[in-house]
């Protein structure tokens, strides 16, 4: 047996050093981790334009032909599921509430046996509309984006006037069961990033869970610059100015978040969590468990791969299952240790964020 620089155990090796692939039928990689978690694009359409992720103009969708199909993507969440180990499905966008059928793709898979963890990320507009439709088709959990409290930086940073929206949207999932919503914010510097104690104690009386995030290098403008990212402990030093935090004591496996206990003043009642995903600053490749699929068909290792394996050919060129899902088992088996973004070469995606899903 080997080590890895990711400190997990290596795999056995055959002359050359090259690792040799186990007979197991999960989603292995070289470094011992396991890929359990299904991130499923839907479309890379969204209705707001936030500037981290988007130009305010520009921006061509993907061809409609060129997205899979409803039928397609149950298909494929389905050999996930039954044939390669997949537990959690998290739906995705651009903003998947656009997605016709939505609901549908929801209930076909939530009828899958194994039955896996269904989620679904949002910006949360319509959501106040469609959040008992979401529960009853089985999502079981939600994610809402929400970079503000102000109604005037709303607009700022997406572009559009719709903050009432959002906050009634993540109401209404509340209302419905989906509980507890988790809310994800980036701040950015000069713009919002003096609120973040002012979220988090939102957040904390609305009985919802705040996640902040780092902003990654995934903007179709390519404009990320690492000096202007607010990073993990810049936020928890913010959130140290009025709040004692600590350590989540339960194990964190593969999860993005970093959580913390969040104490009431210094009486040492806790009133909650927040977590913090720290991908640059601290990332996490180590445990990683995610694989990822695009809206048109195109599986991805990582969210900073810059190659794809293309299942909708399989799809629509006839393939089985048993094809597609050993070509699934290879793409994985070849995941990079880990993003590279502090390596000196390191490539931005072509793909931004919107088109890969989050």
């Amino acid at each position: 047996m080997t080590t890895t620089d990711l400190g997990l155990p290596g795999l056995p090796t055959v002359p050359g050093n090259r690792p040799t692939r186990p007979d197991d039928p999960r989603l292995i990689d070289r470094f011992g981790r396991v890929a359990t978690d299904l991130r499923v694009s839907l479309t890379d359409r969204c209705n707001l334009r936030c500037t981290y992720c988007m130009p305010a103009e520009g921006l061509d969708w993907t061809p409609s032909e060129q997205l899979l199909s409803d039928d397609e993507i149950v298909r494929l969440v389905s050999i996930g599921v039954r044939r390669l180990g997949i537990r959690e499905v998290r739906f995705t966008g651009g903003e998947p509430l656009l997605r016709k059928g939505l609901e549908s793709i929801l209930s076909r898979v939530s009828g899958l046996t194994p039955r896996p963890e269904i989620s679904l990320t949002t910006n949360g507009i319509g959501l106040s509309r469609r959040a008992g439709a979401l529960a009853a088709a089985g999502v079981d959990r939600l994610n809402v984006s929400l970079d503000t409290l102000r109604p005037e930086t709303f607009q700022t940073i997406t572009r559009r006037d719709r903050i009432t929206d959002v906050l009634d949207g993540m109401a209404a999932a509340r209302s419905a069961g989906l509980d507890p919503v988790k809310v994800n914010t980036v701040l950015l510097r000069g713009v919002n990033d003096d609120e973040a104690v002012s979220l988090l104690r939102y957040c904390l009386d609305a009985g919802y869970e705040l996640r902040f995030i780092e902003q990654m290098p995934l903007d179709a403008q390519h404009s990320w610059q690492r000096g202007e990212m607010i990073t993990a402990e810049e936020i928890l030093a913010s959130l140290r100015e009025a709040f004692t935090l600590t350590p989540d004591p339960t194990a964190r496996g593969g999860a993005p978040a970093e959580r913390w206990l969040v104490e009431d003043g210094g009486s040492g009642r806790v009133i909650g969590v927040v977590g913090v995903i720290a991908s640059v600053t601290r990332p996490f490749c180590g445990d990683c468990d995610r694989t990822r699929l695009t809206g048109d068909g195109q599986l991805r290792s990582c969210l900073f791969a810059r190659g794809e394996t293309d299942l909708r050919a399989l799809l629509r060129g006839g393939s089985s299952d048993d094809e597609i899902a050993d070509a699934w088992r290879g793409a994985m088996w070849a995941k990079a240790a880990g993003h590279g973004i502090d390596d000196p070469g390191f490539l931005q995606p072509d793909r931004p964020m919107s088109a890969i899903g989050g």
